[in-house]
């Protein structure tokens, strides 16, 4: 009998929907609250996920998505700072 693999699910903090986490981009909060790009996905600290596009990111700008996951406040320009790197990440 053959074991099938589970893949990971995690939920975009933008859109909501669950998707498999290898197609997310992890943001990380670090020990000192900073907040980065985890592109290994392996990085210790708080994660939160969302998806590759500027539409996600948006919507988790309105719904303060950052906010809830890390439970602080969050400053608009590490959104601004997320949108570079997303811009990056895409090309």
């Amino acid at each position: 009998m053959a074991t099938v693999k589970k893949i990971p699910q995690r939920q975009c903090i933008g859109c909501g929907q669950m998707k498999d986490k290898k197609d997310l981009i992890r943001i990380l909060k670090t020990q000192d609250e900073s907040i980065v790009i985890d592109a290994t996905g392996r990085k210790n600290g708080r994660g939160a996920y969302i998806c590759a596009n500027e539409d996600c990111l948006s919507k988790a700008f309105k719904n303060k998505g950052l906010e809830r996951s890390f439970k602080m406040a969050v400053d608009s320009a590490v959104y601004d700072e997320l949108a570079k790197e997303l811009n990056n990440i895409g090309k």
